[in-house]
């Protein structure tokens, strides 16, 4: 009897032991799983917001800081990143080109066929305006084209503005668009320019609107439009892709640094981009 009881006393001592192991480790699968679930939610898509930097202090716009207002977003630098008097500046690198001297940022947004956006920039007082860069808040459409890889293959292209320097002296905004049938391996600037004539002027405050929409299968329905102080700079209709399942605007772009690639894109001195009053809006 004495024999039954201990085998009985085991059986159950087992049964509470194995029933613990498992309990134990469903938990840590479901702390797992919501670990996860948390990363996946802090990292928001979202398909409108605006952002004007105005409750901020002076002092670096870190990473953490750009999440909460863009949502999820790549390429941050904390240590290019400043708020500034209620404004975002970025700060450009002496003797520095693309990503290594600036800010190379994409916001994953809701995907869409339809996006516009609208911002305020201004160069700092002493900026050195070299060759010219990159500049602001852009689109980014399937595959994202960039840097070089033109969007023949019909996968993506983008939507950018450029600042630009003549050897003459004369610095203007330009469009910098990639998409199926551009003419050439960088982007394209339709010849359009802004000012139209004269220069940019180092501490005025410049507003930009853009407008993008996606076009169908192999059809040129879509659109571009870039509008600066109530000016229109570029209004399009346009072949963004050919491959239908990456038609969908899916980013936005916050693109600030210098180049092209050769050296003469450079400064020698570090420079200030200052951006505010950031709305984008998914219209469809």
């Amino acid at each position: 009897m004495q024999n039954l009881l201990k085998a009985g006393l085991l059986a159950l001592t087992a049964g509470l032991l194995v029933t613990g192991c498992k309990k134990a480790g469903i938990e840590a699968n479901d702390q797992q799983e919501q670990s996860a679930n948390s990363t996946v939610n802090t990292e928001a898509i979202l398909s409108t917001f605006s952002v004007n930097w105005n409750n901020y202090a002076d002092g670096v716009y870190t990473s953490s800081a750009a999440a909460a207002d863009f949502g999820n977003i790549s390429g941050w630098n904390d240590t290019r990143t400043w708020i500034s008097g209620g404004t975002c500046r970025i700060k450009l690198l002496k003797n520095a080109l693309s990503g290594a001297g600036g800010v190379i940022g994409n916001i994953d947004v809701s995907d869409g066929s339809a996006y516009e956006l609208d911002y305020d920039v201004r160069f700092h007082s002493q900026f050195d305006f070299s060759r010219g860069g990159k500049i602001g808040f852009g689109f980014l459409v399937g595959d994202g084209n960039t840097g070089g890889d033109p969007g023949w293959d019909g996968n993506g292209g983008s939507l950018r503005l450029m600042w630009y320097q003549t050897d003459a002296g004369r610095v203007f905004f330009q469009p910098y668009v990639y998409y199926r049938d551009q003419p050439g391996e960088f982007g394209d600037t339709f010849g359009k320019s802004y000012p139209s004539s004269g220069s940019l002027n180092k501490g005025q405050t410049y507003h930009v609107h853009m407008y993008i929409k996606s076009n169908t299968g192999s059809n040129t329905d879509g659109h571009v439009q870039i509008v600066i102080d109530g000016t229109v700079v570029l209004d399009r209709a346009i072949r963004w892709t050919t491959n239908d399942s990456k038609r969908l605007i899916r980013q936005v772009s916050f693109h600030t640094f210098r180049g092209g690639s050769q050296t003469y894109w450079q400064s020698s001195t570090d420079g200030y981009i200052y951006y505010d009053n950031l709305y984008v809006h998914k219209i469809s």
